[in-house]
């Protein structure tokens, strides 16, 4: 699933190929954008609020009563763009996944498997993100404020409150299992019970700002195979503290991967 610093990563890909650009042509493959022409419109820049990613455009002069318009996508679990030079092979997935294609002059953006294509005025883009909560790689990242949304919902289990988007803005599986093991805190530990709050929150944004302007995620310091997470995607292989197994198991929607030793249980009748 893509985390917030892999969304940032497509973003500035995106930047790079198309900002400054007039697009010569435009295709959106779902239907509620079906008849959407987008040619001669100029990209402005290309930017990402958590998950989100905004595509910020201008209108020609006459085409439109608002002069600034945002082309919103979400990748959710298997969305991605990619950038490729005109006549170059659209290669990274299969035909029918793509749901938008921008051509510029220089570059072709591809996007596949996208969620949520919505173009609105640039204005309004609240509209779409405005619920998010602080973006732990945007410019305006705040740390109290994300603190007092999770401590808000004390009951909640910081597993789940991690990954909810209204309280902090770009965390994913791997970084969630990831900084509960590196805190000692187990995933089924109530908010109100995590010792540091805080700290919680300081080191997600520390991981996820340190893998920015990369693709190999790595909270170990490794980027070798198999040696870039501490307990993401690791069952049943030893911890690299204490060496005991990892485990996995359903934390609401999603898995999740801890060290029952590093990580003991809130409550003994806990996994």
């Amino acid at each position: 699933m893509p985390e917030g610093d892999t969304v940032w990563n497509t973003a500035r890909v995106l930047h790079r190929a198309l900002a400054g650009a007039t697009l010569t042509g435009s295709d959106f493959r779902v239907p509620q954008m079906a008849a959407t022409d987008l040619t001669g419109w100029t990209v402005r820049e290309s930017a990402s609020r958590g998950k989100h990613l905004l595509l910020r455009l201008a209108a020609p002069e006459g085409r439109s009563d608002t002069r600034h318009w945002t082309l919103h996508s979400h990748l959710r679990m298997d969305g991605a763009w990619r950038a490729y030079t005109p006549g170059e092979r659209w290669t990274a997935r299969p035909a029918h996944l793509i749901r938008a294609v921008l051509r510029g002059t220089g570059a072709v953006a591809v996007g596949y498997h996208l969620h949520e294509l919505a173009l609105v005025p640039t204005a309004e883009e609240d509209s779409l993100v405005g619920h998010l909560g602080p973006d732990l790689l945007g410019p305006d990242w705040d740390p109290a404020e994300a603190v007092r949304r999770l401590a808000a919902h004390p009951e909640a289990t910081i597993g789940e409150a991690l990954l909810d988007q209204c309280n902090l803005a770009g965390v994913g599986n791997l970084y969630k299992c990831e900084v509960l093991f590196l805190r000692g805190v187990s995933p089924w530990t109530p908010v109100g019970a995590v010792p540091d709050l805080a700290g919680t929150v300081a080191l997600a944004q520390r991981l996820l700002a340190a893998n920015r302007g990369r693709w190999t995620q790595s909270t170990t310091g490794s980027l070798h195979r198999g040696g870039t997470s501490y307990v993401y995607s690791r069952r049943a292989q030893p911890c690299r503290r204490c060496g005991t197994a990892i485990r996995k198991e359903e934390l609401g929607e999603r898995v999740t991967y801890w060290c029952p030793v590093c990580q003991p249980p809130p409550d003994p009748s806990l996994p």
